[in-house]
């Protein structure tokens, strides 16, 4: 799947033996792997079609953003 927007990849992960869902990860970087163990909620990214999952951050085996910055004016 590619996405329309740049530096967005979603996640494929499997809930169970028949269901498989894709996923998006939030913030930069990650560091999930095919077999990792993730929380998932609800809320699509309007960015990549089919995409109506979110993987939530800091829990089981995603792990949170490393060195998180927020974006400051420079004008201030």
């Amino acid at each position: 799947m590619t996405s329309k927007e740049l530096n967005e990849e979603p996640y494929e992960s499997t809930i169970n033996l028949w269901i498989e869902i894709t996923a998006y990860i939030p913030g930069i970087g990650h560091n999930s792997q095919e077999h990792s163990v993730v929380l998932v909620r609800g809320g699509r990214v309007k960015d990549l079609p089919g995409v109506r999952y979110h993987i939530v951050r800091g829990t089981l085996d995603a792990v949170g953003v490393k060195d998180r910055q927020q974006g400051r004016s420079s004008a201030l």
